[in-house]
């Protein structure tokens, strides 16, 4: 029931925790699982006080038990056990703090871990975080790279050394971070979303070394799988030896047996790649040399032939056809003029002899009037007296008619 208060009339602290505590004490016993962070046995009081951390958040709580239920899993239990405890909350009212009163203690056996990671692995997988189209390809030369590991680590020098002797100028962002034990999930999801969200990185490494299964269990939390495959950056998974399978191996773009084996996967050999391109390049020169060589045989073999051998005798040959046109034309034009000549001669010839000129050349002559210019066919077209003209060959002159008779006119001249 909600209290009514103002800040007319409010309530002590001390009422307040009496209230919480008051609802606490109504909560039942539950069974809690979680990781050991710290243990602290008290020999006088007969107690043993521990906390408890959730592995996947950053949340811890105070567990109280008393030696009778701690003795028999003491062998059992260090830091960094994870166990199951059945408690019931309890509320320390002076402090205001809550714990857990411990009425059990069982520790978590390996058995247990491998069932339950995987009913995980089925799990996730059937949601589709494993599946291979999800994978994303590596850059082939990754300018700056993100490596999440411990501080000081062999894990982390491995990847380093490897890396820079592959490729000298490769970049680091690394970040160091627990790599087992209660703190280990969260600064390790922590860590990969800080390179995630980093402009300059492009791919990703968690690597650690080998350890036992309970030692890699961070590798395999739910928190982090989820993380890692929600991440935009291809994640490289080096986690432990070969044999070591974590799920982390499952949802990262590419899974490395060891970090040794990341850096080599992550980063090409500088020697290797100049080995190939110097390979590429002579083979390349060979390919242009070869094609060259077949094409001089080719342009060889073509010039051989008569038409370039000799290229200017296909024009001698057809100036001599036109030579020889030209020439026999310039004949029959010749002969066709030679004749025309002739006949035009002839013609001529044919006009002259029929001319009045030459019938004049003769020694005839032709007789006008002089008044008219009238030709004087008959004797009796003209009268005793009259004056005609007469016209010869070499010129014209006038003449007197003195007698006309039947035969013909007699005429003496005048001029």
């Amino acid at each position: 029931m909600a209290l009514e208060t103002s800040p007319d009339s409010p309530i002590p602290v001390s009422r307040v925790s009496a209230l919480i505590g008051g609802w606490i004490q109504r909560l039942g016993a539950v069974w809690v699982e979680g990781q050991i962070t710290e243990l602290s046995p008290r020999p006088g009081a007969g107690v043993v006080f521990l906390t408890l951390r959730d592995p996947s958040a950053n949340v811890s709580i105070s567990v109280t038990c008393y030696r009778s239920v701690f003795d028999p899993v003491a062998q059992l239990i260090q830091p960094g056990s994870r166990v199951v405890v059945h408690a019931k909350p309890e509320w320390y009212t002076p402090r205001g703090t809550l714990s857990l009163r411990a009425a059990e203690i069982r520790l978590v056996g390996l058995g247990d871990l491998l069932a339950r990671l995987e009913l995980l692995k089925r799990t996730l997988g059937a949601e589709g975080l494993f599946a291979p189209e999800r994978k994303r390809p590596l850059p082939f030369l990754p300018q700056c790279i993100g490596l999440v590991t411990g501080r000081a680590s062999a894990a982390e020098r491995d990847v380093l050394h490897n890396a820079r002797r592959r490729w000298p100028a490769v970049r680091f962002e690394v970040r160091n971070v627990p790599v087992q034990g209660a703190y280990a999930v969260p600064e390790v999801i922590t860590a990969i979303k800080e390179l995630d969200a980093h402009p300059e990185v492009d791919v990703i490494i968690v690597a650690r070394g080998g350890g036992s299964v309970e030692d890699l269990l961070p590798f395999s939390d739910e928190a982090l799988i989820r993380a890692v495959a929600e991440a935009r950056t291809p994640v490289v998974s080096a986690i432990g030896h070969e044999p070591d399978q974590p799920l982390l191996d499952f949802v990262a773009d590419l899974r490395a047996s060891t970090p040794t084996d990341a850096a080599k996967r992550v980063v090409p050999d500088v020697r290797e790649e100049l080995a190939r391109v110097h390979a590429l390049r002579d083979r390349a020169r060979r390919t242009i040399e070869s094609r060259l060589h077949r094409e001089e045989a080719g342009l060889a073999s073509i010039r051989t032939r008569p038409a370039l051998a000799a290229p200017h005798r296909l024009i001698d040959d057809r100036a001599a056809e036109v030579r020889s046109l030209v020439e026999r034309s310039r004949r029959t034009l010749g002969h066709r003029l030679d004749r025309a000549a002739t006949e035009l001669h002839h013609t001529l010839a044919r006009v002259v002899a029929l001319s009045p000129a030459a019938t004049l050349q003769r020694g005839y002559a032709v007789l006008q009037r002089t008044s008219d210019g009238a030709v004087v066919r008959a004797p009796g077209e003209v009268t005793v007296g009259e004056e005609l003209r007469a016209r010869v060959a070499e010129g014209a002159f006038t003449v007197a008619v003195s007698t006309v008779t039947d035969g013909g006119a007699e005429a003496s001249a005048a001029d």
